[in-house]
């Protein structure tokens, strides 16, 4: 019989740990086939990992790690992908948010033999202005990087078995699901769903997060930035060339410029651009850096019972 795995990351959320078990028990019920709740603590402090613990004795299907801190959800998302057992795995946040309601719908895609079935987003729900317009323009430069569309992309995915073996291989640390997903290939197809309000908690991502999130995911999957830089240079490059002309010309004609107002505003613009290079180039060496060191993404601190034989404090790449 077909397993499905469904890996819930979970972040200070013991409130929806109960909720979303529920609700995805009840779709499951409807539907013949095995199927595992996957919960991954990411560091959470509000006792997350021991409400999974007390499901998981009501619900022999649920199954949770916990990591020893917080290591951020793509961590938290590659873990469950490294320890899922099912034949597909599917992504979801376990604040209902992404409804539970379409997973019979994903499943019978991939059982017509699509191996990747992406959740769209048709509504972004309650977001802020402010937010949608970043995330919008964030994927938006995204999808120019990487010729596809990811304006409307979320976690919320199906994957066949041989496309999480594949994800799940991946040697680099620093990791981007919802790009990797679309780069590993694969026949894929895509089903639209609204976004759902939390009912409990609140969002994890400050502006602050994302701007660092969409920081490391460009240059984590693009060396773009550093094609700007080398662009900005050459430009750099002309335009002192046209300036140095004029003022040899000038000077060769006796009408010098005066003061010291464009001198300064020479060295002002040279000066930022040259410190927004370095600022550049020195992320990817950190990136590498980080890279080379070849710490494990995630250690993991304790498992639930019923996972695999206990897997308690042993980490996995």
């Amino acid at each position: 019989m077909e397993s499905i795995s469904v890996i819930l990351p979970s972040y200070n959320e013991k409130e929806n740990i109960a909720k979303s078990e529920a609700a995805l028990r009840k779709v499951f019920e409807t539907m013949d086939m095995d199927y595992e709740l996957f919960y991954v603590s990411d560091g959470s402090k509000d006792g997350t990992f021991e409400e999974i613990r007390r499901v998981a004795k009501e619900n022999s299907n649920v199954k949770g790690v916990e990591f020893s801190r917080n290591f951020g959800k793509e961590a938290a998302i590659f873990a469950g992908l490294s320890l899922a057992s099912g034949d597909a795995v599917i992504v979801m946040d376990c604040d209902l948010q992404h409804p539970p309601e379409l997973i019979p719908q994903m499943v019978a895609l991939w059982q017509e033999g699509y191996e990747v079935v992406e959740g769209v987003k048709s509504d972004r729900g309650t977001e802020s202005i402010f937010h949608r317009f970043f995330a919008n323009s964030f994927y938006g430069i995204m999808s120019k990087l990487m010729h596809m569309d990811m304006r409307a992309s979320s976690d919320y995915k199906l994957l066949d078995r041989k496309v999480v073996n594949i994800l799940a291989g991946l040697q680099e640390r620093n990791t981007f699901f919802r790009a990797l997903s679309f780069w590993a290939g694969f026949k894929s197809t895509k089903i639209e769903y609204e976004v759902q309000d939390r009912e409990f908690g609140e969002s994890k991502w400050s502006f602050r997060s994302l701007v660092r999130y969409a920081i490391s995911n460009v240059t984590g999957f693009s060396t773009a930035p550093l094609h700007i830089v080398t662009v900005g240079g050459m430009v750099s490059i002309l335009f002192s060339i046209v300036l140095g002309i004029q003022t040899l010309i000038r000077y060769i004609m006796r009408d010098s410029v005066e003061g010291f107002t464009t001198v300064i505003l020479l060295i002002l613009l040279i000066g930022g651009m040259i410190m927004l290079s370095l600022g550049i180039i020195g992320h990817y060496i950190a990136r590498i850096y980080e890279e080379v060191k070849g710490r494990p993404r995630f250690i993991i601190r304790s498992s639930t019972e019923n996972l695999y034989g206990n897997i308690t404090g042993e980490w996995k790449k």
